[in-house]
């Protein structure tokens, strides 16, 4: 009996030193958050203030990179060929808005429909008895739009031209005809009288609008081929973020990114060409574009977060997104951008591809040495910045071993 009772005091005191320990550890434990909370930084309206005006201020940024090419587009210096004389093309040049065009002067229409299919002039003036304009839709809408509206100023021109002359005609015939007739009756040849009519008569010109390089009826306005380059923008972001993100190997990635632009390419050619019809000309040849141009935009990115880690997507998705694109002109020639920002956005991956498969589809004739080697460029430039920071990294474990 007294054995059992020794037992269950002895479990009691063990019990209650279990208990004493468990409110002890609640204890602290209330303790160490209590001073956890007390260390946090409190809230603040200040602290809330910086970050609306951080965010408005990003938010204002990425408004004016995509709005201010659009709002300040002005069209300057576009290069049109002209045939006629010097005082036909000066006329020309009078009636039309101060700055707008750069003409140059040609021998012959069909120069100038090879200079058109060559891209080193967006259209001509072919001047003379039977004035004509030859305007080309594929390489760019808004230019073609400002050509028609110089035709249709000059047809106004012509017109009222070919008024005044019929009225000056008409007053020389009632002049004549009173000149004829005398005190005693009609004088004259009558021959002469029946030909004054038909002499005052004449033929007016008419204007002629030749599309000499038209867009295809899939994309007749132009706008799919416009924002086809927003796709392989986007398409070589996000292909450079979950190829960051998910190869953690660098040499791998480096693999990762040529897989990707072959395999991107081929997709995004298919929809363009196959499916939608935006794409023309070679098949193979759109792919190997637009392949490389979401591969140099993905090794850019991958390049950057190689180097200095997640913080080089940002650097990546900027250059490209931000500055890249709104200067790439898509939408309207790099006449229409103010400075020398239209020939600048030429030399970044969104501007280059963008004119690279206008080109492709439309312009055979056109020199494109200069966008294939800025493709090329900016992908090998990622390929080597993705190879040292693996070199950089491995230097940095060689350092820590030893």
């Amino acid at each position: 009996m007294q054995t059992r009772i020794l037992s269950t005091s002895d479990g009691a005191g063990k019990g209650h030193d279990t208990e004493s320990t468990a409110n002890k550890a609640a204890a602290e434990t209330d303790k160490e958050a209590a001073a956890a909370n007390e260390r946090a930084p409190k809230p603040s309206i200040k602290q809330a203030l910086l970050a609306a005006v951080f965010a408005a201020a990003i938010v204002t940024i990425i408004l004016l990179a995509f709005s201010w090419p659009t709002v300040t587009s002005e069209p300057k210096d576009l290069p049109i060929a002209a045939v006629g004389d010097q005082e036909q093309i000066d006329q020309v040049v009078s009636n039309a808005p101060d700055g707008m065009l750069d003409l140059k002067k040609v021998d012959s229409r069909a120069e100038a429909q090879q200079l058109i299919r060559e891209r080193e002039v967006y259209g001509a003036f072919v001047l003379g008895d039977k004035p004509e304009i030859l305007t080309s839709t594929a390489a760019s809408p808004p230019v073609a739009q400002q050509l028609n509206g110089i035709a249709t100023q000059m047809q106004q021109k012509i017109d009222k031209q070919a008024i005044s002359g019929m009225h000056d005609g008409m007053k020389k015939m009632q002049k004549a005809m009173a000149a004829s007739q005398g005190p005693g009756g009609p004088q004259g040849n009558p021959g002469d009288q029946a030909q004054a009519p038909a002499a005052s008569a004449m033929e007016v010109p008419q204007v002629m609008v030749t599309d000499v390089v038209p867009l295809n009826d899939n994309d007749s306005t132009g706008a799919g081929l416009a924002i086809a380059g927003l796709p392989l923008t986007i398409g070589g972001i996000v292909g450079g973020v979950l190829t960051s993100m998910i190869v953690h190997s660098r040499r791998m990635r480096a693999v990762a990114v040529v897989a990707y632009g072959a395999i991107g390419g081929l997709a995004l050619t298919l929809v363009l060409q196959s499916w939608f019809g935006i794409l023309q000309g070679n098949f193979g040849l759109n792919v190997l574009a637009a392949g490389l141009a979401v591969a140099a935009t993905a090794a850019l990115i991958n390049g950057f977060v190689s180097l200095i880690g997640p913080g080089g997507i940002a650097i990546g998705a900027v250059l490209t997104m931000f500055i890249g694109n709104p200067i790439a002109s898509l939408q309207a020639p790099k006449e229409f951008l103010a400075g020398a920002w239209g020939d600048i956005g030429q030399f970044l991956v969104p501007g280059a591809s963008g004119t690279l498969l206008r080109d492709l589809s439309y312009f055979p004739d056109a020199p494109m040495a200069m966008q294939w080697c800025v493709l090329i460029g900016w992908f090998v430039l990622g390929i080597v910045l993705i190879l040292v920071g693996h070199l950089k990294a491995h230097s940095r474990k060689r350092v820590a071993v030893s």
